[in-house]
């Protein structure tokens, strides 16, 4: 998989122990993965798992999947990241990102204004902090005085988490990768291109900006319920007004579904989510799972990232499966 390389994230919204997570990371080290990320909802602490799966492996690269530029400042953020760094030096990459308003502004009282500016001013900070700056600002979002961290840090790639054009043209302004999620294949090559202007119009060269791609996936041995499962997960992040644009080619009934979800009858919502619109963003099965890979690699993805579900929470069976999967169909 060394030529080309896949990614995993792990089902951190499927209520599994740290413990066997991290085993999955040890087993996704042994099958080839590449690189494994962690994503921050409302279950795992992103530091605290990483750094428990960079203890116990050796060579896959560990990542964030993404953390919010509004949850922690970007100091605390650089020594969280140094510390991996310091761990497993060479293996860490920082997945950032705005997040949603659902996360920022009702799960942790934020305020989700200007993203575009906050995510410009957090990674700059960030990058300044990480490279033992003294940070000495008074900006719009942040300030810090005086602050130095005291750790060397190997360097640490960022990967800016972008679905709509303005956050994609800043990936290309400033990120390591643009990071895209719910996006299908058709639409890899129209986003790709607003990177690279982005890239262009601030100088840079648009082939320093890798592009990273993470889609749900599952080859376990429950299919029926896992497409139920993702049915739900479609719907759901179809409603969030940050993530809705990112369903509107692919999702025909839209306008209908957000009617029914916006008067109360999420059960309507969900029963008018049809298979297509699931299947495109999503995929079931070794052989769909080995298409998708294949299509998104041809359409310009980097690195394709797999983000293993279970058929239903608690589901250790399912993302097991799908690692295993990724070990016979991810090499080219």
């Amino acid at each position: 998989m060394t030529d080309s390389p896949v990614a995993i994230t792990m089902p951190v919204e499927d209520g599994l122990s740290i413990g066997w997570l991290t085993d999955l990371v040890v087993h996704a080290e042994q099958a080839g993965i590449d690189t494994a990320l962690v994503g921050e909802v409302a279950g795992p602490e992103v530091f605290a798992t990483l750094g428990a799966m960079a203890a116990r492996t050796e060579r896959i690269k560990l990542g964030s999947g993404i953390v919010a530029a509004y949850t922690r400042s970007p100091a605390l953020t650089a020594m969280g990241f140094a510390t991996l760094a310091s761990l497993a030096p060479g293996r860490i990459i920082a997945g950032i990102g705005s997040s949603s308003p659902i996360v920022v502004g009702r799960w942790h009282g934020g305020d989700f204004e200007q993203p575009l500016a906050t995510v410009r001013e957090f990674i700059g900070l960030f990058r300044s902090a990480l490279a033992g700056e003294k940070l000495n600002h008074d900006g719009p979002r942040f300030r810090s005085k005086g602050f130095r961290l005291d750790l060397p840090a190997a360097e640490v790639p960022v990967w800016l988490g972008a679905i709509n054009p303005r956050m994609l043209a800043v990936a290309g302004e400033i990120a390591d990768a643009v990071f895209m999620t719910w996006c299908p294949p058709t639409e890899v090559a129209p986003k790709r291109e607003i990177v690279d202007d982005g890239a262009a119009q601030s100088g840079r060269n648009p082939g320093d900006v890798a592009t990273v791609l993470s889609f749900w996936a599952y080859a376990g041995p429950d299919p029926e319920q896992a497409l139920e499962r993702m049915r739900r997960q479609v719907l759901a992040y179809s409603m969030v007004p940050t993530h809705q644009p990112a369903f509107v080619e692919t999702f025909e009934n839209l306008p209908e579904v957000a009617e029914a979800w916006h008067n109360g009858d999420r059960a309507k919502a969900l029963s008018l989510v049809p298979d297509e619109a699931v299947l495109a963003q999503c995929t079931l099965g070794t052989d769909m799972l080995a298409e998708r890979i294949h299509t998104y690699r041809a359409a310009g993805v980097d690195l394709p990232i797999v983000l293993l579900t279970g058929a239903h929470i608690g589901d250790d069976v399912g993302p097991q499966a799908t690692v295993d999967a990724l070990r016979e169909v991810a090499s080219p």
